[in-house]
């Protein structure tokens, strides 16, 4: 598996400890948090994921399209999808659609797995869509700024912030890294790269969790406990932890946010591994979210 698909880029927390006190450098990352989420390109914008299947897609709101789509013209276009691959865009007559932000009447779409750094950005009025790799299927995310999920957002909710839940972890290198199987809510699962483990002590019982790294910068942890399901978000939480140092590596539960399956249905979010469940009720960070799907 080339990309966890966690689907929400890290917010690492930037503030240095003299600079403010620990409250606010929590509460700076919530505001940041918060901000991403309900942009008008965040995950709260998200209106489909669809499959693409060989040879020619049409789409659009109208029924007799191949991809319905719940918002937007009628007729949106055409992808075909290739035999090896290529998936090429055409517009329908009268639609002013821009790939990348140019006004074309088509071009050929790059995906999330191509090599490109971004995915070609398909735009027509509020309508945004690109395509997507998941263990070599092809799929369009389909996002509407103007999306119900977003204009009704009902807000994130938080256990209050507690230092205590700032722990200092020691870290165990591998070397060659580990791997670990994968699931996500499509119901894949992929062997993944595991650069070590965190193991850290909490009320006098030692833990473990053994994050993933795709960004040189950092390590992202996929994590579920005794609140999930209850007071958090039943399949996992996120956490963004920087990089280990001197042995040592700080995570922060303050910091854990819910996956963007929480806010929408059309997500393709991964799943905590077994080493990753702990037993143990992790009462900070992100709780559930009010208006779930």
């Amino acid at each position: 598996m080339t990309s966890i698909h966690a689907d929400e880029p890290a917010i690492p927390n930037q503030t240095h400890p003299n600079e403010t006190t620990y409250q606010e450098q929590v509460s700076h990352w919530q505001a940041r948090r918060l901000q991403r989420l309900t942009a008008a390109d965040g995950w709260l914008t998200l209106i489909g994921l669809e499959w693409l299947q060989p040879g020619s897609n049409t789409l659009g709101r109208a029924e007799h399209n191949s991809i319905v789509l719940k918002a937007g013209p009628a007729d949106f276009g055409r992808i075909t999808l290739a035999q090896d691959g290529t998936t090429t865009l055409e517009f329908a007559p009268g639609i002013h659609g821009r790939v990348d932000g140019r006004e074309v009447s088509g071009a050929v779409l790059l995906g999330d797995q191509d090599g490109a750094r971004e995915p070609s950005l398909v735009e027509v009025g509020s309508i945004s869509l690109f395509v997507i790799d998941r263990d070599g299927r092809k799929g369009l995310r389909i996002k509407d700024s103007q999306a119900p999920s977003r204009s009704h957002f009902q807000g994130l909710d938080y256990f209050p912030i507690d230092p205590a839940w700032r722990v200092e972890a020691r870290w165990v290198p591998f070397d060659p890294p580990h791997s670990l199987p994968i699931g996500s809510v499509l119901g894949t699962v992929s062997d993944t790269p595991v650069p070590g483990k965190a193991v850290f002590e909490k009320d006098g019982h030692r833990y473990e969790l053994y994050p993933i790294q795709e960004e040189p910068g950092s390590l992202f942890f996929i994590i579920a406990d005794r609140t999930s399901g209850k007071e958090t978000y039943g399949a996992a939480r996120f956490i963004t932890t920087g990089l280990p140092h001197d042995g040592h590596l700080t995570i922060d539960f303050n910091e854990a946010y819910n996956p963007p399956c929480a806010f929408t249905a059309y997500a393709t979010c991964p799943l905590p591994p077994p080493e990753n469940r702990l037993d143990l009720r992790v009462t900070a960070g992100e709780k559930k979210y009010r208006g779930e799907h």
